[in-house]
């Protein structure tokens, strides 16, 4: 797959002291998406990558604002761009990159044809929580003046369906730009079986079970969870005299407390599943937290932060 180059007139960089501390490099672990260059002058402030969630697109219906959901691979990229550029400039150079390699302009929103704030929902997860960028990237109110452009584009590319989402806006008067990118694709097929858990259970006595999935910083299982909790249920059932601690594990971001608290009431959820949903038999089950007391890799990258965060059965 051929990269897409950007291709604008570089205008003039106004130079000026501002209360923004400027990026002046990227950070640990970011990169960019392998189809679409950065803006020049650009620099990666916030990077992350999930195997498979779900993701809100924007649309328009009847002049309203609504929604429509894909599932896949995201990668999430925040860019800090250079003063003296503005956000027509930069939405406008990803936009004629976008067309240049054939892919289709499904929407574009500003202040000219929609009646809110994008910012307010993107930004501060008032829309949707997954799409939302964390409290630690939230930019406050710096933002909300009116300047912000949002672009989405689709391509058929290798047999799946790649979707761009750029989101430009200012804080202060350096423009930043989220960079959204979603591979379809269907949920990986047996990430938790009953052999897995059979081996794993008899041989290790505990299991990290993958292909459960939660609503971002909630204990809400998501329906994609459904046939993991199937297979755990049917091993359970197969194996009545046994009995089984479920145990939420978190990364070490955040407060303690709160990490705690999240990571039970995480087993606690997948335990009521279990119990209300899949006919399993609640004295075979108890649940517990651990925070971030037992990571099983490095939180130093982002990689590492998403094995830590993990649901296991342990037997007892």
């Amino acid at each position: 797959m051929k990269k897409i180059a950007l291709v604008f007139v570089v205008a003039a960089i106004m130079i000026s002291t501002n209360l923004f501390a400027q990026r002046t490099s990227d950070i640990a672990g970011g990169k960019d998406y392998p189809l679409v260059s950065r803006f020049q002058g650009s620099y990666i402030d916030w990077y992350q990558e999930k195997n498979f969630d779900r993701y809100f697109m924007l649309s328009l219906k009847d002049n309203n604002l609504d929604k429509y959901e894909i599932d896949g691979k995201i990668v999430r990229i925040q860019y800090d761009s250079q003063k003296g550029h503005s956000v027509f400039e930069i939405y406008k150079s990803y936009e004629n990159a976008l067309k240049n390699a054939r892919f289709e302009i499904l929407l574009v929103l500003d202040k000219t044809n929609c009646g809110i704030n994008l910012s307010e929902q993107i930004y501060d997860s008032e829309f949707n929580g997954l799409n939302a960028l964390t409290e630690h990237n939230s930019i406050g109110n710096n933002y909300r003046d009116g300047r912000f452009t949002y672009l989405s584009a689709k391509k058929h590319i290798d047999g799946k369906d790649i979707y761009i989402v750029m989101y430009v806006t200012v804080y202060d008067v350096v423009p930043l730009i989220t960079f959204d990118a979603i591979e379809v694709k269907s949920l990986d097929k047996d990430l938790v079986t009953v052999t897995s858990l059979e081996t794993n259970l008899s041989k290790k006595g505990y299991l990290a079970l993958e292909g459960i999935f939660f609503e971002t910083g909630k204990a809400t299982l998501t329906v994609q969870s459904n046939t993991a909790l199937q297979n755990i249920a049917d091993y359970l059932n197969a194996h009545k005299s046994d009995k089984f601690f479920i145990v939420g594990h978190t990364d070490n971001v955040g407060d303690f407390t709160t990490n705690m608290t999240l990571s039970e009431n995480r087993a606690k959820a997948v335990m009521t599943e279990l119990t209300t949903k899949f006919v399993v038999e609640a004295n075979q089950l108890k649940a517990y937290g651990d925070a971030n007391l037992s990571p099983i890799t490095s939180n130093s990258t982002d990689e590492g932060k998403a094995k830590n965060r993990r649901v296991e059965i342990v037997k007892q």
